[in-house]
């Protein structure tokens, strides 16, 4: 059949995007869903750094590319052996297809799922296959979903099914920036009801964990960004204490705030002066936790000992720690219930056409969350 799908032929392109124009929405041939494959009509689908990341060159990828990853959708055929889905199911798209097979999965550790990272990073479905064509010459999938598109051909493992009554624009957000935001403060970093928190970048995944942290009952919240207008809506959203990370006296104050430092620092800017900071602000016996996704090059200096003389454990967090089957239906009943308020982060509604737009104000740091609406 065919699709239209966001076409990204080089990576590195110069900003601003609205004048380099890295993303094409070009016309596609889609494959029949396979063996343990789906085809999905798209809903709606979320601007990410992920995918910027890709476009930027920070998370080089194979292409050309179809990008999108955070998406929703609705169940238009099944392929041959598919028994979890059917036409017309409401489903939301993971960005680790899980095997079930393997050490990770077997050992309920999805997001660490190895033939999915395999699969992943060659730009194809679980499978091996890729099932998008363009011109005649076969194109790379992106992480196993490729949202940006009219329709996409995705293994079943990349699909959650969710309730028909969670509106699908809101639903989109759950299997990125929920996932991983809220997942890093509680499955991650394990936060109790009481414990302070910080959340170190506030984009769309560090707003999610600010909503994470006030849903499991942080005492105190401590939101760090650079940007005034962020730390102003991490107030309106429950922050307790907001600060610019670049005032001289920022860690002293945040110590000041939590009585030594926060419980749990989450990190979620992507950027080593980042977790830098989140590392500097966690008291003695603390916990920092990474779901940032810097350039592969960066690495990150500590002093080795205050590991062990303050017992310390930094830790790295990929999709949340979650059980996509289990966290995505348990994260939209919090949704449905107003506990995760997560239609405040949407601040932008675009169409397909408006791809190149939407990362340049990403880039820019003039969004939180856009959201594709097909």
């Amino acid at each position: 059949m065919k699709a239209q799908v966001t076409l990204l032929r080089e990576i590195g392109a110069a900003r601003p995007y609205t004048d380099s124009r890295p993303l094409e929405i070009v016309e596609a041939t889609l494959e029949d869903p396979g063996a343990g494959e789906v085809l999905v009509k798209m809903a709606a689908a979320g601007l990410c750094h992920s995918d910027l990341s890709v476009i930027n060159g920070d998370r080089p990828r194979d292409t050309p590319v179809a990008l999108g990853h955070e998406a929703s959708g609705v169940i238009e055929s099944v392929g041959p052996g598919v028994t979890r889905f059917a036409p017309g199911d409401h489903v939301v798209m993971v960005f680790i297809a899980s095997c079930g097979h393997c050490v990770p999965c077997a050992e309920g550790r999805p997001a660490l799922c190895e033939p999915g990272a395999r699969a992943g990073a060659a730009g194809t479905l679980l499978t091996g296959e890729r099932r998008i064509s363009v011109d005649g010459a076969k194109v790379h999938h992106h992480v196993g979903v490729s949202a940006f598109s009219t329709y996409a051909v995705m293994s079943e493992n990349s699909c959650v099914k969710i309730d028909k009554d969670i509106p699908l624009d809101r639903a989109a957000l759950l299997g990125c920036a929920v996932l991983t935001g809220v997942g890093a403060v509680l499955n991650s970093g394990h936060l109790k009801m009481g414990e302070s928190c910080a959340v170190v970048g506030l984009g769309g995944v560090g707003l999610a964990a600010l909503l994470g942290a006030v849903a499991a009952g942080a005492e105190t919240i401590v939101a760090v960004d650079l940007a005034k207008d962020k730390r102003a809506f991490a107030k309106e959203l429950g922050a307790t204490h907001v600060i610019d990370p670049r005032d001289e006296d920022a860690v002293v104050r945040v110590k000041e705030w939590t009585g030594g430092g926060v419980d749990l620092a989450v990190e979620l800017a992507g950027a080593v002066p980042a977790l830098q900071f989140a590392y500097d602000i966690t008291r003695r016996g603390g916990t920092t936790v990474t779901a940032g996704l810097p350039n592969p090059a960066a690495r990150l200096e500590l002093s080795a000992v205050s590991l062990t003389a303050e017992e310390r454990t930094i830790k790295g967090s990929y999709v949340g720690s979650c059980v996509p089957v289990r966290d995505i239906p348990r994260f939209a009943r919090m949704m449905q219930q107003g506990k995760l308020p997560i239609e405040r982060l949407m601040t932008h509604r675009i169409g397909l056409d408006e791809m190149n737009e939407g990362f340049e104000r990403l880039a820019a740091g003039q969004a939180i969350r856009q959201v594709v609406i097909f």
